[in-house]
C-alpha cells in the first residue's frame, strides 16, 4: 500500500527527532551532566600519582568505571598488568580512544600558586595523565551510549595505556597486535593551549648503561680498584664531545642514576640513563650506534665491564590530515576554557612563576590555528600512528605558558582549571567519534592517507626490540 505524502512527512519528522535525540549535542551534554563524577575520578588518580607500570589503583578505577557501563574488559594485555582494553558495540568502524594514567617521579605538588611538594609522595601528575585517562573514559562512555541508543553499527574501544613516560607502554600493545583491526584512533593530551593541528614528534630510544668495576679503599689501595663511576664519567665525556658532530635537531640527555655510596670506596657499580632523539628514525639509529661505541670505549679505557638495557623506544607521530581536520572542527565548535573569578586569580599568580611564557592568559579561551607543528617531545602514540590513522588534540588544562613536567602543571591539573579542560577534551573526542561513525567515506580516506604517508617500503619494527615490558624501571 502506498502511503500518503502526509504520512511520509510524519515518518521523516519522527525519524529526525529520534536521530536528534541521540545526536552530537546530546552526547556532549551527557558528558557535562556527569562532569562531577569524572572530576572525582581524576582527583583520585591525581592523588595516587602512580608511576609507570605501577598504576594499579588508577587502572582499576578506570576499568571499574567502564565495566559498570557495560564495557567488556581485557586486563593485563601485552604482558603488562596495568594495561587493558575496554570494548563496547559490534562491527565496523572500530574507533579506538587512548587513555594514559601514569605520573612522573619527583614532581609532587599541592594545589598552590607556589612550590609546595607533598611530603611522602614520590611523584606527581606533571603531564596531566590523570585528566587524560579520565576524559578518554568519559568520551568512550558517551560514545557507547550513542551506539546503544541509536542502534548504530560500530565499536568503541578504549585502550588503557600505562607508562607513557619513559616506558613505551603503547609500543608493546602495538607489537602485540592490539591495534591491528582498528580503523581510527583518537588521542589527546593535557596542555597550556587548545589545538588540534597536525604535527609530529621526535623518535627516541633510551637505555640504562651499567658499568661493573672492583671496589677498594680509595685512599689505602686505590690501585686495586676499578671505578665503575669512571666508566660512567668517561662515557659522558665522550658523548658530550659527540654533540658537536650530530645534526642540529638531534637531542641527547642523561642522568647518573647510580654513582657509588661513599667517596672513600671505589664504586664497583654505576649506572647512567640515556635518551637519544631525532625526528628521523634512520638518523636516530645512527646516533644510537655511536653512543653505544662511547660506552664500549669507556669500559675498555677504565677496565670495567659494560652491560646495557634498552628501556624504551618511540617512533615519531605520523600526521593524518583527514582525521585531524574533523578533530579540529569539533574543537572549534566546543572552544577553549573560560576562567571564573577565582580561576583568573589563581592563573595570574601561577603566571608570575613562569619563565618567559610564550602565551598570554587570554589564550586559554582561544583555539590555535590549524598548522603543522613539530613537537620537541616524544610519545609512544607515535607507534600507534604508523599503524592506524590517528587524530590528536591538546586542551588547555594548565595556565597558558606552563611547560609540561613542572610543578605548575601538577597544581593547575589538580583544580578546576584542569577539570574544565578535561571535560572539554571529552566532548571533542566524543564529537569526533560521532562524525566518523556517520561518515564511512572519511574512514576510508584516512586509511588511504596513512598508506601514502608511510610509503611503499615501510616495514614496522619497534625501536625497543624484542624485550619484554620493563615493569620495574621506576622502582
Amino acid at each position: 500500500m502506498i502511503k500518503s505524502s502526509k504520512s511520509i512527512l510524519t515518518l521523516l519528522i519522527i525519524s529526525a527527532v529520534s536521530y536528534g535525540q541521540f545526536g552530537k549535542k546530546n552526547i556532549q551534554e551527557s558528558i557535562e551532566q556527569r562532569a562531577k563524577d569524572y572530576e572525582n575520578i581524576a582527583k583520585s588518580i591525581w592523588g595516587w600519582a602512580e608511576l609507570g607500570y605501577q598504576e594499579e589503583k588508577s587502572s582499576a578505577l578506570l576499568k571499574k568505571t567502564l565495566s559498570n557501563e557495560g564495557f567488556s574488559i581485557k586486563s593485563g594485555v601485552a604482558e603488562i598488568p596495568t594495561a587493558f582494553v575496554a570494548e563496547y558495540g559490534s562491527g565496523k568502524p572500530i574507533i579506538g580512544i587512548l587513555a594514559e594514567f601514569d605520573a612522573l617521579p619527583g614532581i609532587s605538588q599541592e594545589v598552590a600558586t607556589e612550590r609546595k611538594p607533598i611530603l611522602g609522595q614520590a611523584g606527581g601528575h606533571a603531564c596531566g595523565h590523570h585528566l587524560f585517562g579520565t576524559a578518554s573514559t568519559a568520551a568512550a562512555i558517551a560514545v557507547k551510549n550513542y551506539l546503544n541508543k541509536s542502534k548504530k553499527k560500530g565499536t568503541v574501544r578504549l585502550y588503557g595505556t600505562p607508562a607513557e613516560e619513559g616506558g613505551s607502554g603503547k609500543v608493546y600493545m602495538v607489537r602485540a597486535g592490539l591495534f591491528d583491526d582498528v580503523d581510527i584512533v583518537l588521542d589527546w593530551h593535557a596542555s597550556d593551549r587548545n589545538a588540534a593541528n597536525p604535527g609530529t614528534s621526535m623518535a627516541n630510544r633510551s637505555a640504562k648503561f651499567r658499568f661493573h668495576g672492583y671496589s677498594a679503599h680509595a685512599a689505602g689501595a686505590p690501585e686495586k680498584g676499578r671505578s665503575a663511576l669512571d666508566g660512567v664519567e668517561a662515557m659522558n665525556n665522550m658523548v658530550n664531545l659527540l654533540r658537536e658532530h650530530i645534526p642540529d635537531g638531534s637531542r641527547i640527555h642523561y642522568v647518573i642514576t647510580r654513582g657509588g655510596n661513599a667517596p672513600n670506596v671505589v664504586p664497583d657499580y654505576a649506572e647512567v640513563f640515556y635518551y637519544v632523539r631525532d625526528f628521523n628514525v634512520d638518523i636516530l639509529e645512527d646516533i644510537w650506534l655511536r653512543v653505544i661505541k662511547t660506552a664500549e670505549g669507556a669500559a675498555l679505557g677504565t677496565g670495567t665491564r659494560l652491560e646495557y638495557e634498552i628501556i624504551h623506544g618511540n617512533r615519531p607521530v605520523l600526521a593524518n590530515d583527514v582525521t585531524q581536520k574533523i578533530m579540529y572542527n569539533n574543537l572549534t565548535a566546543i572552544g577553549g576554557i573560560n576562567y571564573d573569578r577565582k580561576e583568573k586569580k589563581f592563573a595570574k599568580e601561577i603566571y608570575k612563576t613562569l619563565r618567559n611564557p610564550s602565551l598570554d592568559l587570554e589564550s586559554a579561551s582561544e583555539v590555535q590555528p590549524y598548522e603543522f607543528r613539530k613537537g620537541k617531545g616524544s610519545t609512544d602514540v607515535g607507534d600507534v600512528s604508523w599503524m592506524v590513522p590517528t587524530a590528536r588534540l591538546r586542551m588547555a588544562t594548565w595556565v597558558p605558558g606552563t611547560s609540561a613536567h613542572t610543578w605548575q602543571a601538577v597544581s593547575a591539573g589538580g583544580m578546576s582549571i584542569g577539570m574544565k579542560g578535561m571535560v572539554n577534551a571529552a566532548k571533542v573526542i566524543a564529537g569526533t567519534a560521532f562524525d566518523l561513525y556517520n561518515d564511512p567515506e572519511t574512514v576510508k580516506n584516512a586509511k588511504k592517507e596513512l598508506i601514502e604517508r608511510r610509503g611503499p617500503t615501510f616495514n614496522y619494527y619497534s625501536l625497543l626490540g624484542e624485550r619484554k615490558p620493563p615493569l620495574d624501571f621506576r622502582k
